[in-house]
C-alpha cells in the first residue's frame, strides 16, 4: 500500500516513518508538515492507497483536509485527543485512530485494519468490472456480428449510420452514434468529438487537440479534452496496483 504522512509534528513524522518501514505491506512515498501541500500533492494525480493524518494542525485540521477532497483515500488518523474518534463516524475514510505517543502493537493493528478494508475495495472494483458486458451484437448487412469490446478502436458518426473500426476490420452498422454512446456507457469509451467514441485502451499519444489511436489521428473537442484526462486518470488509478 502505498501511503504518506500529514503531521506539523516533526517528532510524529519521524516515529511513523521508523513504524511503516518495519511494515512490508506498506510503501512510504511522501511527508507533509502541512496539509496544503498534501492536498496539492493528491490534486497533482498521484495515486495513494492510505494517509496518516493528524488531526489538531495549525490553520487547517484533519478533518478539514478530509472534507477538501473529493475522493480520499483510507485514513488513519492521528491525535492526542481521545475524544476525536467521535467525529470519525461522519467519515467513511477513516479507518482507525492512533493516539500519541505511539505503540508499535497498536499501529501493526490499525495497518491490519487498512490493508483488510483496501484489498476489499479492490476485490470490489474488480467484481464489478468483470461483471460489465463484453460484447455486443449489431445488425450489419441484416445480419447480427458479435463484436468484441476490448477489440474496438473507435466508433465513427456517418450521417445516419457509424462505422466501427477493430484491431482487423472495420462494420457499417445503421444506426446513430447517439445510441451506440447510449450502450458503451460505464465501459472505457468515450466520446471526445461530436463525430467520434474512443476505446480509452487503446490510445497510443494525446496531442493538444487530437489523440492518436493505431496510425488514426483523431480529433479532441475542446469541451471533451479536460473530460478524456479525467477518464484517463480513473483507469490508471484502479489498474496501478
Amino acid at each position: 500500500m502505498k501511503c504518506v504522512i500529514i503531521d506539523d509534528e516533526l517528532s510524529s513524522r519521524e516515529i511513523l516513518t521508523v513504524l511503516i518501514t518495519k511494515q512490508p505491506n506498506l510503501q512510504l512515498v511522501k511527508k507533509f508538515s502541512n496539509a496544503i501541500d498534501a492536498i496539492n500533492f493528491l490534486n497533482d494525480g498521484n495515486i495513494i492507497d492510505l494517509i496518516f493524518l493528524d488531526l489538531h494542525m495549525p490553520h487547517f485540521s484533519g478533518f478539514d483536509f478530509i472534507e477538501t477532497i473529493k475522493n480520499p483515500p483510507k485514513i488513519i488518523m492521528t491525535t492526542t485527543d481521545r475524544e476525536a474518534a467521535v467525529n470519525a463516524f461522519n467519515f467513511d475514510c477513516i479507518i482507525d485512530f492512533l493516539h500519541k505517543p505511539f505503540e508499535s502493537a497498536r499501529f501493526e493493528i490499525a495497518v491490519q485494519r487498512a490493508n483488510k478494508k483496501i484489498m476489499m475495495v479492490r476485490k470490489s472494483e474488480k467484481k464489478t468490472e468483470s461483471e460489465k458486458p463484453q460484447e455486443i451484437f449489431l445488425n450489419v448487412d441484416k445480419r447480427l456480428v458479435k463484436i468484441d469490446f476490448s477489440s474496438i478502436k473507435y466508433i465513427k458518426s456517418n450521417g445516419d449510420y457509424f462505422n466501427i473500426y477493430t484491431e482487423t476490420t472495420s462494420f457499417t452498422v445503421h444506426s446513430t452514434l447517439n445510441k451506440i454512446e447510449a450502450k458503451l456507457s460505464n465501459l472505457n469509451f468515450l466520446r471526445i468529438h461530436r463525430s467520434y467514441i474512443i476505446n480509452l485502451n487503446k490510445i497510443i499519444d494525446i496531442q493538444d487537440a487530437s489523440v492518436l489511436i493505431g496510425d488514426i489521428i483523431i480529433p479532441i473537442s475542446r469541451l471533451k479534452r479536460q473530460m478524456l484526462i479525467d477518464s484517463l486518470f480513473l483507469i490508471n488509478k484502479f489498474n496501478c496496483c
